[in-house]
């Protein structure tokens, strides 16, 4: 598998030769500033091994999501807090980057040992977390519930209720409106972006690859504002139809089966994935390397949106430049789940709380700004991107680390 961590490395030192970075900040980006490895006490007594890493904070506290997986690797959560960092960044809100991850299947894991496992982790990593240090929030198979278990396990820790500790929480205990599809309804924002960019037209064919949270959220949200959802593919199958799947009905499908293969909506397609189906654009709303040179050249797709983290290998990513196909990197396509999380740290700290209306407006508003920003800043290297996200991502980053002395 491809080292996630090196491909950041790879693309921070092309930053470095198009903008002539000096050595000491270049420096200081290579490595994360704290790591913090830990051994949680699974429900009958076993180990589970996690790592909390704080990569940045030179613009405000270290950010990011804590992710149960069975194959969570160091490098794996040091390259997602390094995409943090750079993701706050370039969305321009005053927050860093940081990542956690555990070693486990949760799915394997009783209600009540996943609420020991989850009461546990905060209990390891309390003292390097808090509403102006370090704010963790869901990610790869964690959820709003088991961030109100860890927010209930830092407050009695703590001694007082500090609902901007953690953010992706349930609503009755400080979430905020939209976040629960923050990430997908960001998407949207600058996808539309793009399409006009492309000229393509509302009624473009969409293929989402990954039919979780992120990924139904896209298509529902998509089909809503009329694209046509005509390929969805999960671990276990895939969904076809050219006239378009039913996005509702497709989720009750999965919901009953536990995947979209079989769903009688669709066509018979041989087992092809959906990378290959004849769309406009593509969705990667899955894990890590999706996209790698086996398989690049099999997209027929005009324009890629990377919902899921570091979907496309740079291998990959060369191919697609040589086939003109316009990649919207995932460092801007899915920050709206942060953007909604520091929404919801600021009405924490308000303790006043806004309406959907209120936040989408102001999500909108961050995501096509930052889109523009970012295709403005790859007219002016002439490259693409995903290297003109990253350009103006460090830039910024490299100021606050100016004007804090720390070069």
């Amino acid at each position: 598998m491809e080292n996630a961590y090196k491909n950041f490395l790879n693309s921070l030192a092309a930053v470095k030769t198009l903008t002539n970075l000096d050595d000491n900040i270049y420096n200081q980006l290579l490595e994360p500033k704290t790591v913090l490895e830990v051994n949680v006490p699974e429900w009958e007594g076993t180990l589970v091994q996690g790592v909390q890493v704080a990569f940045n904070d030179a613009r405000g506290p270290f950010k990011g999501g804590i992710r149960f997986h069975p194959e969570v690797s160091y490098d794996e959560v040091r390259a997602l807090s390094a995409w943090m960092a750079l993701k706050t960044a370039v969305v321009n809100i005053p927050l860093g980057g940081g990542k956690g991850g555990v070693i486990v299947d949760p799915k394997e894991l009783s209600p009540r040992e996943l609420e020991g496992l989850s009461r546990g982790y905060i209990q390891a990593i309390h003292k390097l977390v808090g509403p102006t240090v370090d704010v963790p929030a869901p990610d790869v198979q964690t959820n709003p519930q088991i961030m109100g278990w860890m927010l209930d396990e830092y407050e009695k820790l703590a001694g007082q209720h500090l609902p901007g500790v953690i953010t992706g929480k349930p609503l009755s205990i400080g979430g905020s409106q939209v976040r629960a599809y923050s990430t997908a309804q960001g998407g949207l924002f600058v996808l539309d972006e793009a399409v006009k960019k492309l000229g393509l037209s509302k009624q473009a064919t969409v293929a989402i690859q990954g039919f979780g949270n992120a990924g139904y959220n896209m298509a529902a949200i998509l089909q809503k504002a009329g694209y046509k959802i005509i390929a969805v593919s999960d671990s276990k199958g895939t969904a076809v139809n050219v006239m378009g799947l039913d996005v509702a009905e497709l989720y009750k499908h999965k919901q009953l089966t536990g995947s979209v293969a079989n769903y009688v909506g669709a066509e018979e397609v041989g087992g092809k994935h959906c990378f290959e189906q004849e769309a406009d654009i593509l969705i990667p709303a899955a894990l890590e390397n999706s996209i790698h040179k086996n398989n690049a050249r099999e997209i027929k797709a005009k324009l890629i949106v990377e919902l899921a983290n570091g979907p496309i290998t740079p291998e990959a990513d060369e191919i697609l430049t040589e086939m003109g196909v316009l990649v919207v990197p995932d460092i801007l396509a899915n920050a709206g789940g942060v953007v909604v999380s520091y929404f919801e740290q600021v009405q924490n700290a308000y303790g006043y709380y806004w309406s959907e209306a209120d936040v989408l407006q102001k999500l909108e508003a961050v995501m096509r700004t930052a889109f523009d920003e970012i295709w403005d800043k790859k007219a002016e290297h002439q490259t693409d991107m995903r290297t003109a996200a990253y350009i103006l991502a460090v830039e910024r980053i490299a100021q606050s680390m100016r004007d804090r002395g720390m070069a």
